[in-house]
């Protein structure tokens, strides 16, 4: 049986992969990536069609390549954001491996190094890095509907208004996701409802900066833990149509109907919590405090950005955040299909190794696993806030790159050590 030998195995060819390869290159560390599909893929077959990204071009990168023929300003669709990955991966020679499948990684028994199981054949690898990110197991409640009554998908498998039935739209999660599909929905003249939870709403702009530029200035991106209740709080921003400010109460009054969080379905009705007022609340909260601490910063360094009270004006609560609706008929409201805007889960299930908590989650310290020779890349805060964006994710496999090739050192010293005693 052939065995092919690499002294580091890359498991996933998006954004993680693609920056770990290159540190591992500057490292002089030999590496393979493997993707099961194509390079970027989740960004071309998981996302909808007018996705564009969330953070302006300039800050959505890697240091050392801008998108080409674009706005710096501007906000890149989805098929630009691919182009440039595989640009990125070319101008690296990165030595990526599409459409194999990687099955299982088990520790080697007597030797060091893992044997890696895959779609092409078997690999031995002294290092193994899972880089295929947070976004891996779509994430949807375990409501019972009745079969075939209601149209459901996640929002990785949303593509656009024409793909769902006539009839409303059900949008269940506000981050984001569900926040930019609700407003395409509603664009497209369906019926919406938008189940809210607890959301940060920062402001799109600010005193003529993105709001990802204050996030680094006042230091937020480089937050190393959430604070306490926290923890599951998401993040509602947008580039769509040249990047805005979400506005829950702007949709609102467009007509979509504001809902609290999914809590139970029962005999065709749909149950919410009383919490809409409260999140809603919350998201404003959290815009007033980073304009406050903005409006601080450019005091304490003598700035002089325009001023802009208009961005500390509020709607006013519409009925349906007033007299929150805490139950509807899915039938009676006409309602014939369901988007789940729920978020992901990682499904590391192929790592055969002492590198997973009782749930599958990664137990690590900054990328660097429980299992010596495992790392892992691309997930959520990972290292910091930041981690799991396009340059954030930079950072962290440079960091890794210098732990392998650290670990490498010590190896191969135990193996000079070895031949000097034959």
């Amino acid at each position: 049986m052939l065995i092919e030998k690499i002294d580091t195995l890359i498991v996933g060819g998006g954004q993680a992969g693609i920056a770990m390869s290159e540190h591992l290159s500057n490292c002089k560390i030999p590496h393979l990536v493997l993707e099961r599909n194509r390079i970027a893929e989740r960004w071309r077959s998981e996302r909808w069609d007018s996705l564009v990204a969330n953070g302006p071009a300039w800050h959505d990168r890697f240091p050392n390549m801008e998108f080409a023929d674009f706005n710096p300003n501007g906000y890149p669709s989805k098929e630009q954001v691919v182009d440039y990955f595989v640009a990125y991966a070319e101008m690296i020679k990165a030595p990526i491996r599409c459409g194999v499948e990687v099955q299982e990684v088990r520790r080697n028994v007597g030797c060091p190094g893992f044997r890696v199981e895959t779609s092409d054949g078997i690999f031995d690898a002294n290092n193994v890095v899972a880089a295929t990110g947070p976004f891996q197991r779509p994430l949807i409640p375990k409501f019972e509907f009745e079969k075939n009554k209601i149209t459901q998908i996640h929002s990785s498998q949303y593509q656009n208004p024409g793909q769902l039935p006539d009839g409303g739209v059900l949008v269940v999660g506000a981050g984001s996701s569900g926040a930019q599909i609700a407003d395409e929905l509603l664009r497209s003249g369906k019926s919406v409802y938008l189940s809210v939870g607890p959301h940060d709403l920062p402001p799109r702009s600010y005193r003529g900066r993105d709001f990802v530029w204050w996030l680094g200035v006042l230091g937020k991106w480089e937050a190393v833990t959430k604070d306490p209740g926290t923890e599951h709080i998401t993040i509602a921003v947008s580039g769509a149509h040249g990047g805005h400010t979400v506005d829950f109460r702007g949709l609102a009054e467009r007509g979509i109907s504001l809902l609290g969080r999914a809590q139970s379905f029962n005999n065709n009705v749909m149950y919410f919590a009383p919490d809409l007022t409260k999140n809603i609340a919350g998201g404003n909260a959290y815009t007033l405090s980073l304009l406050d601490q903005a409006d601080d910063y450019v005091i304490r360094n003598g700035l002089n950005f325009p001023l802009e009270p208009e961005a500390r004006e509020v709607l006013p609560d519409p009925e349906c955040v007033t007299n929150p609706i805490l139950e509807i008929n899915l039938e009676e409201a006409g309602i014939n299909s369901i988007v789940w805007a729920t978020g992901f889960d990682v499904d590391f299930s192929w790592l055969k190794v002492d590198a997973l908590d009782e749930n599958g989650r990664p137990k690590h310290e900054r990328g660097i696993s429980t299992e010596s020779g495992i790392y892992f890349l691309g997930l959520p805060w990972q290292s910091r806030r930041g981690s799991s964006f396009i340059w954030g994710v930079w950072q962290d496999a440079k960091f890794l790159a210098d732990q392998i090739k650290l670990r490498t050192n010590y190896l191969n010293f135990d193996a000079s050590t070895r031949a000097s005693k034959r």
